[in-house]
């Protein structure tokens, strides 16, 4: 049996990446995964027959996680075909380079408004069913970026800093109402979601990693497996970084 068997989770952005790696993971822990993604329908479907093959059951939900409406439809569907939430990962994100003085206001509000307002939404709308049970865990998907930062990524930097601060404050407001709140802050990870761009910054990053190159998705999937098992039961508002040592606390 596995640690999560008979749990229901909600991962976002899961049709490629860490969101894939970590829905594969829950089902094979026993999880039912609801599959969310936003252009990729080919990949969430993929994932969704994996997580069949499994002995699971997968329901594929298109939602840009941006919007107030899809976000609440995609909930109520998952709650009323899979009954109820247990876990969710907010991981829907992407990213895009620009120096802060040539950045268009777009590309900024963009970015806030998928990893940041989305962490919130989909958030917000999962988390009463979880306090009316007294049961949940939210695993929030943070970066070293945003605890670090890096040239070219001021956005990306900012709306991840931002999950961390969501993660802790909610964190003290659920806690003793059973739902407990996490963030993951990968390293460098090989998800070719990094666009190449001219004039980007060109430094070789992974030497400057103790462990010398960059991480799969794979690597991240345990520590949210971890995080939504029983075994994380003292864990409250913590970021925890499989990130090859890029950053050490």
């Amino acid at each position: 049996m596995g640690v999560l068997e008979g749990r229901i989770a909600l991962v976002t952005g899961a049709s490629h990446g860490i969101g894939r790696s970590i829905a594969l993971a829950f089902a094979a822990e026993g999880a039912d995964v609801a599959v969310n993604y936003r252009s990729n329908t080919l990949g969430a479907t993929e994932v969704a027959s994996e997580i069949g093959a499994l002995g699971r059951r997968a329901l594929v939900i298109k939602a840009d996680v941006s919007q107030e409406a899809p976000v609440r439809a995609m909930v109520e569907q998952v709650e009323r075909e899979f009954g109820r939430i247990d876990i969710l990962v907010n991981n829907a994100g992407f990213v895009t380079l620009a120096p802060v003085e040539a950045m268009e206001i777009s590309t900024w509000d963009e970015m806030i408004a998928t990893h940041l307002r989305g962490t919130f939404l989909v958030t917000r709308m999962v988390l009463p069913g979880m306090l009316e049970r007294r049961d949940g865990r939210i695993i929030n998907i943070s970066s070293q970026i945003g605890q670090i930062g890096r040239e070219w990524f001021a956005h990306y930097s900012a709306a991840k800093a931002g999950i961390i601060g969501f993660t802790k404050a909610l964190s003290r407001e659920v806690a003793d109402r059973g739902v407990l709140v996490n963030c993951i802050a990968p390293g460098p990870i090989e998800t070719g979601i990094v666009p190449k761009t001219p004039g980007a910054p060109q430094k070789d990053r992974v030497s400057q990693l103790p462990i010398l190159r960059e991480g799969l998705p794979e690597e991240i999937a345990p520590t949210a497996v971890f995080l939504a098992s029983s075994a994380a039961s003292y864990y409250v508002g913590q970021a925890l970084g499989p990130n090859g040592g890029v950053v050490m606390l």
